[in-house]
């Protein structure tokens, strides 16, 4: 799945001359957390609802109401966006937004074509949607855990039991535990549970852990 299926097209933007009132004003009415900011239609910077909370008052200023509204009239975004900002193409893959995310702690990226200019923005919440939707969740799927070792024929095995049962496996998924091991996750739509459980354990693959998510 890529990042363009994902992303919100044509993000709203601004320059680094617009001042951080404005800019507020936008993420407030809008519910934005973050603002790409671009110049001469190239991204040059990115500001964040956190970035507009460090410059706001805080209740111990002794500055009156004018004096705030008249610095924060002439305050620039381009004197608080953060500058080095991280993007990714937009022929990346949603896997590769959801690493950038995390290696940098980031919470959204701007997408960028191949002339630099911002074609969307992705952020966690697209991530976890689009993980939701991957694994079928909202759909109803019986979610089975099993312990495996990792080696040559493991899924042809467990997927045969399946096959044989003629049930429809809807995502599967392996993770390394923290102590080595790996965990096969299945998710499936299967009528008999109780003859897929047994067949499984036949094999030699017993399913450690049962639940249904979704509707």
């Amino acid at each position: 799945m890529f990042v363009a299926s994902r992303m919100t097209p044509d993000p709203v933007t601004i320059t680094p001359a617009t001042t951080v009132a404005d800019a507020s004003e936008l993420m407030r009415t809008h519910k934005f957390r973050r603002l790409p900011v671009v110049a001469d239609k190239k991204i040059v910077g990115i500001v964040t609802d956190r970035d507009l909370m460090e410059v706001s008052p805080s209740p111990a200023t002794t500055l009156s109401i004018f004096e705030l509204n008249y610095l924060l009239a002439k305050m620039q975004v381009k004197d608080i966006m953060t500058k080095n900002v991280v993007t990714i193409g937009v022929g990346a893959t949603v896997e590769e937004a959801a690493l950038v995310m995390y290696n940098n702690r980031i919470g959204g990226l701007p997408v960028v074509d191949d002339s630099g200019q911002v074609a969307g923005l992705i952020t966690e919440t697209d991530i976890f949607k689009c993980f939701v939707d991957i694994m079928g969740l909202p759909g109803g799927k019986t979610r089975l855990t099993i312990d495996v070792t990792d080696k040559v024929g493991v899924i042809s095995d467990i997927a045969a039991v399946f096959t044989v049962l003629d049930v429809n496996i809807g995502s599967m998924a392996t993770y390394t535990l923290p102590d080595g091991r790996y965990e096969l996750v299945i998710r499936t739509d299967a009528a008999d549970l109780d003859e897929l459980l047994k067949r499984l354990a036949a094999k030699g693959y017993p399913v450690s852990h049962v639940v249904k998510i979704g509707s």
